[in-house]
């Protein structure tokens, strides 16, 4: 690639400032504005099949006995020559990104027998200390957050604790909180945070539905040299004077918890902003104790970097009924729009939809409207009467289901179905959980789920994985709630129950399974779309991954398409225009082209990658490498597999 070719796609991406290397990853989501969009072309479409495992490395954490399955999730940096990753139990690490071998390690010591809610860890974040002389120790630091909710700053040198920083090298985000945790495992730290000039933003994971009054979700503005809290964010207002007070009405609204952003961050540094995607006010599934369009919660806020402020908000969901919290990365891109170039955020949401926001107030790009939704008939309860749609870009997943819909490979499997289907509200999207149990669609997962998208500059394509299952949800009143015959059930079909404190109810979900474990939605399970933004329009929709994987000896023996797999993770695009995405359970990364979504390659992994891949230059050979052991469904790992092409024919 030449430098005008380099500096168009630099342009493109929106980036300000010295790019060191552009063969770097050098946040979660590529950069800083989390566009998941490489200008690497070496591997391209007509090579892309001769990708080989170049070489593997364990982080010795696959069979450590643990209270919950530990999920792989990082995404590894490279920059200047070293790749930084981090685990689940609380390692860093540091490795040749030519060869895998290993520079250093960091061990906080994370006890695997605590509880934790998802216990996983998505990467580390990397900030230099312009201020401090080249030679200085922890001048370059590598940012390690931990799920027991610490910030911990390491030479990227020496993977030594840089002492100045809080308290020799650590700082507890347990502290000063407004709600405190109940309990350890209520809340956790399981995103790098977002780097912005001298700050590292914040935020944090809280356990869902256990009580009104969960640990509050405040976004922390860190001084990435001292570790001293510059300022807190609540989305939960505290103060009267706040805008978004009076949407929040009843008796614990304003002690509500939770509305955390456990996601990615993305930061503009140029406009001095970062772009906050927040998550469901507690509990879940129940509002009563919350009434109103609970602003700030399941939004997309903007925040002033250096202050906290709130400079402009969107919220995806009103008065969250059904877990749909943001939980994909922002993406800040920009797009040509009616005959010129916009700056937008790009924000997915658990109900199907694909927001484009302007970077500067938060308006609709593509026309958004108020949709008239289904009303709660619970007592107590009142849900919005609308919810935001797309008006111009077409839902990602599937909205509706009919009891002629659910699928099954027997007779068992459809007559399993049914009788969990049978007698259920549906409504469609959004309709509220209810005594009797309600449909939903898509699913608490999603639709667009927590592995975000990726954006290409050049072409303006935005790809999007998507879940297309459905779950069912019931509130039952704890005077009615049966413990063993719930522990019964929910072991034989995979329901859980949670007793949501502060309210009246238990709650019961579940992704509807047959008895066998095949998901009742009709395929396929698990899409990758990609949508045009310079029209709106779908440019394609595509199976990804095959669900036959799952081991279902009456469908594989019998000759199939794929059928899509259930995925977590997110994808990446490269300049040659090649999308990577591991994320299915079928134990693969694949290579789809992103003008067509025709697959190109798919390289076997040792177990599923529930991560998201990266690319980077080591030694004149471009690299694709991703983690993988997503744990549950996905199967046990602690590998880190690096792909490269392979000597052949050009």
């Amino acid at each position: 690639m030449n430098a005008t070719s380099r500096l168009a796609i630099l342009l493109a991406l929106g980036l300000q400032g010295p790019v060191v290397n552009d063969g770097d990853w050098t946040a979660y989501g590529h950069d800083a504005f989390g566009t998941r969009y490489s200008p690497l072309t070496q591997i391209d479409r007509s090579n892309v099949s001769r990708l080989a495992v170049a070489w593997t490395y364990r982080t010795g954490e696959r069979d450590t006995p643990s209270s919950r399955p530990i999920k792989f999730e990082a995404t590894p940096l490279v920059i200047d020559g070293t790749m930084y990753l981090s685990t689940p139990l609380g390692k860093a690490i540091a490795l040749d990104p030519a060869t895998g071998t290993l520079k250093w390690t960091y061990d906080a010591g994370i006890d695997p027998k605590i509880p934790f809610g998802d216990f996983a860890n998505r990467g580390v974040s990397y900030w230099v200390d312009n201020g401090a002389p080249r030679s200085a120790p922890c001048r370059r630091r590598i940012i390690l957050p931990t799920i027991e909710a610490h910030l911990i700053a390491l030479d990227a040198a020496t993977g030594k604790l840089c002492e100045g920083f809080g308290t020799h090298g650590v700082v507890n985000l347990r502290r000063s909180l407004h709600n405190q945790p109940f309990e350890q495992a209520e809340y956790e730290l399981t995103s790098p945070p977002a780097v912005i000039h001298d700050l590292l933003i914040v935020g944090s994971a809280v356990a869902d539905n256990a009580r009104t009054n969960a640990a509050s979700g405040e976004v922390r503005g860190v001084d990435a040299r001292t570790g001293a809290v510059r300022w807190t964010w609540d989305p939960v207002p505290r103060d009267s004077a706040d805008a978004a007070w009076a949407t929040w009405n009843g008796p614990m609204a304003h002690g509500t918890g939770a509305a955390n952003a456990w996601s990615v961050i993305a930061a503009d540094a140029a406009r001095g902003l970062v772009f906050v995607p927040t998550s469901s006010p507690s509990p879940d599934y129940y509002g009563g104790e919350r009434l109103g369009e609970n602003r700030y919660a399941n939004s997309i806020v903007a925040l002033r970097a250096s202050t906290g402020r709130v400079v402009w908000h969107f919220q995806v969901v009103h008065h969250d009924l059904w877990d749909y919290d943001l939980a994909s990365p922002p993406a800040l891109v920009t797009i040509t729009h009616d005959g010129r170039r916009r700056d937008v955020v790009l924000q997915t949401g658990k109900s199907g939809q694909l927001f484009v926001l302007d970077r500067d107030t938060g308006a609709p790009v593509f026309p958004v409207e108020e949709r008239a939704v289904p009303a709660s008939t619970v007592p107590g309860e009142r849900a919005s009467a609308t919810q935001p749609f797309n008006a111009v870009i077409p839902s990602l997943s599937p909205q509706t289901i009919s009891l002629d819909d659910q699928f099954g490979f027997t007779a068992d499997d459809r007559e399993s179905c049914l009788a969990q289907m049978r007698g259920l509200r549906n409504e469609g999207v959004f309709t509220p959980p209810s005594l009797e149990g309600s449909l939903q669609v898509p699913s608490n997962v999603g639709g667009p789920h927590w592995g975000g998208l990726a954006f290409d500059a050049a072409r303006e394509i935005a790809v999007i994985p998507v879940n297309r299952l459905v779950a069912a949800v019931q509130l039952i009143p704890t005077d009615r709630f049966d413990r063993a015959d719930a522990q019964s059930k929910g072991s034989r079909l995979g329901y859980e129950y949670t007793r949501m404190h502060g309210t009246p109810f238990v709650m019961r979900r579940a992704i509807l399974r047959s008895a066998r474990g095949v998901p009742c939605a009709p395929p396929p399970w698990g899409t990758l779309v990609a949508v045009d933004l310079k029209t709106g329009a779908k440019l394609w929709d595509v199976r990804l991954g095959d669900a036959f994987a799952l081991g279902d000896s009456v469908a594989a023996a019998a000759p199939h398409d794929p059928i899509g797999s259930p995925n977590l993770g997110g994808p990446i695009i490269t300049a040659s225009g090649i999308v990577f995405i591991g994320a299915t359970m079928d134990h693969h990364l694949r290579g789809f082209d992103v003008e067509t979504g025709r697959e190109l390659w798919s390289g076997p992994l040792p177990a599923g990658a529930r991560a998201t891949p990266m690319t980077y230059m080591a030694g004149g050979r471009q690299y694709v490498a991703i983690c993988v052991g997503g744990g549950d469904e996905w199967g046990k790992g602690d590998y880190v597999v690096a792909f490269a092409l392979k000597a052949g024919p050009p």
